[in-house]
């Protein structure tokens, strides 16, 4: 299993959204909800139109630990989902494919996301960077690593630290080249 990491600089996260904008405003919103709302990709994937439409706070189900999820969609974000969705029936899906109109598959995304990150040179990105990145920087602003904990609903903060790629960072900056 490969070891996927946050994507730790904000203007790497900004090359990102300017490569998937271009190739699809889908990509891109599937990607800028995932860094902003710390979702797994599997709740992130089955989100309606009517779960997001002209909303600024969203409360689900997770799927992963049946408990109910609460994030906030801050503005322009709220603005660019509106511009998405305004065609769109209340029940379809936000991320559908193409072909079937179905959420699209994890797998798919995980090529989105990678395609885009080999653009700019970034490596270890997978389908969980989405949330690891929502972690990392929600960290760095609170230090707040009890919330983060019970956000992600990880049995001790050292899970959550080591999840969102705070440990090796450490370890790295510390450590003594000879």
């Amino acid at each position: 299993m490969q070891i996927v990491q946050p994507i730790r600089d904000k203007e790497k996260i900004e090359q990102m959204q300017e490569i998937l904008i271009r190739q699809s405003f889908r990509d891109w919103l599937l990607f800028t909800i995932g860094i902003n709302s710390g979702l797994h990709l599997s709740d992130l994937l089955t989100l309606r139109v009517q779960d997001l439409k002209g909303k600024n706070k969203v409360t689900l189900k997770e799927e992963k630990t049946g408990k109910e999820k609460t994030f906030m969609i801050q503005q322009p974000l709220g603005e660019a989902i509106l511009e998405y969705v305004k065609y769109m029936n209340d029940d379809a899906y936000v991320f559908p494919s193409q072909r079937t109109g179905k959420p699209i598959k994890r797998i798919r995304v995980y090529r989105i996301l990678n395609e885009a990150a080999k653009q700019i040179g970034l490596n270890d990105i997978g389908t969980h960077t989405l949330r690891k990145t929502y972690g990392y920087h929600y960290y760095l602003k609170t230090k707040n690593i009890s919330v983060l904990r019970d956000l992600f609903n990880h049995s001790a903060p050292s899970v959550t630290l080591r999840y969102i790629g705070v440990n090796s960072e450490v370890t790295q900056k510390t450590s003594i080249s000879g």
